[in-house]
């Protein structure tokens, strides 16, 4: 295998491949890639973890394919670790959770994910139907993962 990616690299590859995409708030989508990398920097995580970040919703929101993923110069760790928080077509919630607590390194990529989707900033300009419906999906999740809001 070439030399794993950097971290900069891995920035300007997941920036460029959501590149147009807005979040559910209308916001650039890079804004919560940048937002989950720096939540885990600040959590602690490794250079493998953040690259994860970066590409944490690459593979699961089309921007990058499976085949990208298993030949792209990164880690078999980085590409662990976002392939375990790639959710599955009509994958039961249960099963993701699994997933990722069985891989090493993905649960705090997705701590990280789950603390800026739940924000208060990010959801109070949602309307209140979607607001109540994510913030369930969110704690849900936090409890199958073992984390306490």
């Amino acid at each position: 295998m070439t030399s794993p990616l950097t971290l900069a690299d891995v920035e300007a590859l997941a920036r460029a491949a959501h590149e147009g995409q807005r979040d559910k708030a209308g916001r650039p989508y890079a804004e919560h890639l940048a937002a989950v990398a720096e939540g885990v920097r600040a959590r602690g995580g490794d250079a493998g973890q953040i690259a994860a970040a970066w590409l944490h919703d690459a593979v699961e929101d089309g921007a990058l394919s499976r085949a990208w993923l298993a030949g792209a110069a990164l880690t078999p760790r980085t590409k662990a670790i976002v392939d375990a928080v790639t959710k599955r077509a009509g994958e039961e919630p249960g099963a993701y959770a699994r997933r990722i607590l069985d891989t090493p390194g993905a649960l705090l990529v997705k701590e990280s994910d789950l603390a800026h989707n739940a924000d208060p900033d990010r959801l109070a300009v949602l309307d209140g139907p979607t607001r109540k419906r994510l913030t369930e999906k969110y704690t849900r999740m936090r409890a199958l993962l073992g984390l306490d809001a």
